[in-house]
């Protein structure tokens, strides 16, 4: 198995990994969503179905606590998305200021405006979109997006996105969402 087919499969590896490295299995989960979050290139890590089969195992494994897990996890969330907002702030400026062949000045004006219109409602959003999750940040520091709004509506995204999708894989690996026969 290759080291990309270990990545783009890791939920399906998590109750090995939880035995092999017990308590260490929060930070390894917290890296891997911060990472998500975090970095524009590492958008392939599986974040939803990670989340969802965090959930699951949270209601099957009793050294995994869904509060800690819902905690620690919004926390790397949140704090991707403001690592990847001054990521954009610090580098998009030279973007913005390059002569690019594959970054249009036009475009990126577009994008501005977009950001000043619909800024909030796309980082928002943008948690539940795998390639628009490590992007959105980005471009909201590298367009300007007034940086308070972006904290609001990145911490209220954060806990959205994590709070779902756990608990809904908690609520079936724990019968809640069962069909009713």
């Amino acid at each position: 198995m290759s080291f990309f087919d270990f990545i783009l499969s890791f939920e399906n590896h998590l109750p090995i990994l939880i035995q092999e490295y017990g308590m260490w299995i929060y930070a390894i989960l917290f890296l891997i969503i911060f990472a998500e979050t975090a970095f524009i290139f590492m958008f392939f890590l599986p974040g939803d179905s990670l989340l969802l089969t965090i959930g699951a195992l949270c209601a099957t494994t009793p050294l995994l606590n869904l509060n800690y897990m819902i905690f620690l996890l919004f926390i790397a969330a949140a704090l991707g998305y403001i690592v990847n907002y001054h990521i954009g702030k610090v580098s998009g400026n030279s973007i913005i200021n390059s002569n690019s062949r594959f970054v249009k000045k036009e475009y990126l004006h577009k994008t501005e405006a977009y950001f000043a219109k619909h800024g909030g409602k796309t980082i928002l959003l943008a948690r539940f979109i795998p390639f628009a999750r490590s992007f959105a940040p980005f471009a909201a520091g590298s367009t300007g997006m007034n940086y308070f709004m972006f904290l609001i509506y990145n911490i209220i995204g954060a806990f959205i996105w994590i709070a779902l999708l756990v608990g809904i894989g908690y609520m079936f690996a724990s019968g809640i969402l069962t069909a009713v026969e």
